[in-house]
């Protein structure tokens, strides 16, 4: 026997080696060393094959290196996913396993690992928690000393795992400095079977919605086999109620639950939910985690050890022991879109993998998609309505206001200039009306920095990237004068200084244009933080990626926003998903309705979801909330149909649109793109996969075109557009003019992908 093996190459095929003589055949599902070419590669056995099937000759096939598994680290529905994700998205097997497996285990190392933990010495522990007092070695001034060894002591002998210390506020520096005083050590160990999960808090009392969602989908448990669930309910009705008393059937059955969530942001504050509900293992998994940190949450996935795991798109491929139920939160957002490698959607694998284990799958949303709306309307997908937000809350109240120019506030500068704050004299008195009566304000803008261009008002110049179709976006702060002044593409990194004069002209005419959070917050810290010009301040508290960027950053930001002090939250998209701040009850938007505007098929969707997802964050306590949409088209029909009617009609209006378009989820999409450093080549190249289509294909072709970013990162991309009505015959297509494609003489020179069920093009 052979044994075939997916080697980590993007190449469309298996490769068969022989088992040195005298060594045991591995088992499928462990990873073997081989030879490949000049190099040695780490592979993963996959199936046998007769030597008399093997079309290679028996003096040129090469013989397994090592084998580095003596059992299989994965099972048979784990490698039958990979081989469904590679046939449905068109993406080398070999590859596909590449995405599924941390980096520790595609290079060989050991996957029966000891994690790390640290515990107070036992000898000290038995003599100091007798008087809780802490040892002579800790000066009587060393706080930080001392809260470490006291929040260690409670760990008892058994420690804790380094992988928790952050959820326990514990930090490797300060637990280095115990053990090098000999009060503690840091100390491998092999985890115990999980206790079994236990209710620590009582579950709250569910309404009729809420009562109706969790027995259908308890029933669907109790059958044991899969159903996909919708859980539509808008915001603040007590979806993740419906989670957690959902849980609770799995978890006493010594199941595990899988949790998706579609930021890091996110994946902190919605353990503290389950924390605070269930005694039970709880497992965060995000890129935020290094190499080994990463390997333990796989391990424990795999051996049963997390009970309750929380994560983002990449956790739905691991292997788990046995998982029986799996929750998608804001199942709508983009972020679940893998968008290189491996282009798959996480809600779509999700509920695959559903299918394949037998088990439930929710998709959890308040303004869902219009392709799980359109799976709803098929019978495919089971939806389960919470029209109402739970307990006292009332859902908020939508207000449109004219943006012209008559209607701004202005801001008077040190020079005497005036220049506008981006907001309108009705939004600004709100503003104060609220944090006047205690309250919170969020102030949502989806752009970060401080300006989007920079421009000269003498000759028209504007700070491009030089590596991208883009403009350079201002970053730079005049309240906080230690932050660096610098223009950056927001695609490809590229920065500059900003210059003093315009590069063209000369002129020293430079002006920054349009609003980013930034300069946002200072025109808000103007009008609310200046005690020049206010007699009552309030903290304007910034929320985006620039100020979230160090570790434990956001923890602070969220923990601060909870203390219920009026407040300015100013921030992108990062606070517009699953946020629960009781407090804030004026949300204002200065601009979100440009998505209305765009040229993107799907933009009006994303818009009005993320108007609602934002308009949610506001009344969520017992006092009513408001929203201020700014615009300078109050009569634009959509926005009208939004805020009046609500997102379910608005989102019907869109699908019946689609519907006559030909549009998905009508329609069954696929994205050639054409990737070079000349552009006249990535339009050659696609024209000649073009001309290699069947000729009775049956395929709308669209193309090729250029990208919506023609040049990025000194390379331009095209693409070509397929659609069919009938996703088999899409795919049949593909099977075999996709191989094709790839094989072609002008497209070694070229990057070509593929992208199944695009969500951009």
């Amino acid at each position: 026997m052979l044994v075939s093996t997916s080697l980590p190459v993007p190449l469309y095929k298996t490769f068969d080696y022989k088992v040195p003589t005298g060594i045991q055949l591995p088992k499928i599902g462990c990873r073997v060393q081989v030879p490949f070419g000049r190099q040695t590669l780490v592979g993963l056995v996959i199936a046998y094959t007769n030597v008399e099937d093997c079309q290679i000759p028996d003096n040129k096939l090469k013989t397994i290196t090592t084998i580095i598994d003596k059992t299989p680290i994965v099972d048979e529905k784990w490698l039958k996913l990979a081989s469904w994700l590679s046939n449905y998205y068109h993406y080398p097997l070999g590859d596909v396993i590449g995405v599924m497996l941390p980096t520790l285990i595609r290079e060989g190392k050991p996957i029966h690992v000891a994690s790390p933990h640290w515990r107070i010495l036992p000898e000290i522990l038995s003599s100091q928690t007798k008087n809780n007092t802490a040892p002579p070695q800790i000066s009587a001034r060393a706080y930080k000393q001392i809260e470490h060894y006291k929040s260690l002591c409670v760990f008892g002998e058994n420690g804790i795992d380094e992988t928790q210390l952050n959820k326990h506020n514990l930090t490797k520096a300060y637990l280095q400095k115990l053990a090098d005083k000999q009060i503690a050590e840091r100390f491998l160990q092999t985890p115990a079977e999980p206790k079994q999960a236990k209710i620590i808090e009582s579950p709250l009392s569910l309404n009729d919605e809420q009562s109706l969602a969790v027995t259908t989908i308890v029933k669907a448990q109790n059958k044991t086999s899969y159903q996909g669930f919708l859980l539509n309910g808008v915001t603040g009705s007590g979806k993740t109620e419906v989670y957690l008393q959902a849980m609770q059937p799995v978890l006493k059955n010594n199941q595990q639950v899988l949790i998706l969530v579609p930021e890091i942001g996110l994946t902190p504050q919605t353990q503290a939910r389950f924390a605070n509900r269930f005694e039970a293992n709880i497992l965060l998994l995000h890129s935020g985690l290094n190499n080994r940190e990463r390997l333990a949450g796989w391990q424990h996935c795999r051996d049963g050890q997390a009970q309750i795991i929380i994560g983002t798109r990449s956790t739905l491929l691991y292997p788990f022991k046995n998982l029986g139920l799996i929750i998608v939160d804001e199942a709508h957002d983009a972020s679940y879109k893998q968008q290189d490698t491996l282009r798959y959607h996480a809600a779509d694998v999700a509920l695959y993998r559903g299918l394949q284990q037998n088990i439930p799958v929710i998709l959890g949303t308040a303004t869902p998609s219009l392709e799980h709306i359109k799976l709803v309307q098929d019978g495919k997908l089971t939806e389960l309505a919470l029209s109402k937000r739970a307990g006292a809350a009332k859902p908020p109240e939508f207000y449109l206001v004219n943006a012209c120019n008559k209607n701004t506030t202005y801001i008077q500068q040190a020079n005497g200039q005036a220049v506008d704050s981006g907001l309108t004299n009705e939004v600004v008195n709100a503003m104060r009306k609220h944090l006047q009566a205690g309250e919170q304000v969020l102030v949502f803008i989806n752009r970060r920095g401080y300006a989007p261009i920079l421009l000269c008002h003498a000759c028209g110049w504007q700070a491009d990237c030089p590596r991208c179709d883009n403009h350079l976006t201002v970053h730079q702060s005049q309240l906080n004068t230690q932050q660096p002044s610098y223009l950056k593409c927001h695609h490809c990194d590229w920065q500059s200084y900003i210059p003093t004069s315009c590069p063209t002209c000369g002129s020293h005419n430079l002006d920054a244009i349009g609003m980013g959070t930034t300069r946002l917050t200072e025109n808000l810290h103007a009008l609310f933080a200046n005690p020049q010009t206010t007699k009552q301040t309030y903290p304007i508290i910034q929320i985006d990626r620039d100020t979230t960027r160090q570790k434990g950053s956001w923890q602070k930001i969220y923990q601060t926003i909870n203390t219920g002090e009026p407040a300015i939250l100013v921030g992108t998209q990062m606070i517009a998903k699953g946020h629960h701040f009781p407090n804030v009850t004026l949300v204002v938007m200065p601009t979100a309705d440009r998505g209305f505007l765009s040229a993107d098929f799907r933009s009006p969707e994303r818009t009005a979801q993320l108007i609602m997802q934002v308009a949610g964050r506001a009344g969520r306590g017992e006092k009513t909330g408001k929203v201020l949409i700014q615009t300078l088209q109050p009569d634009n029909p959509l926005l009208l149909e939004l805020v009046k009617n609500g997102y379910q009609p608005f989102a019907q209006t869109l699908l019946n649109e689609r519907q006559m378009l030909g549009l998905p989820p009508f329609a069954f999409a696929g994205v050639i793109r054409c990737e070079a450093k000349n552009h006249q080549q990535t339009i050659a190249v696609l024209n000649e996969a073009k001309s290699l289509l069947p000729a009775h294909h049956q395929l709308t072709v669209l193309g090729p075109v250029d990208a919506a970013m023609k040049k990025k990162n000194n390379r331009y991309q095209s693409q070509l557009l397929l659609l069919s009505k009938n996703r088999q015959q899409l795919h049949t297509v593909l099977n075999t003019w996709w191989l094709t494609v790839k094989n072609l003489p002008t497209a070694k020179y070229v990057r070509l992908t593929l992208d199944i069920d695009p969500v951009v093009w």
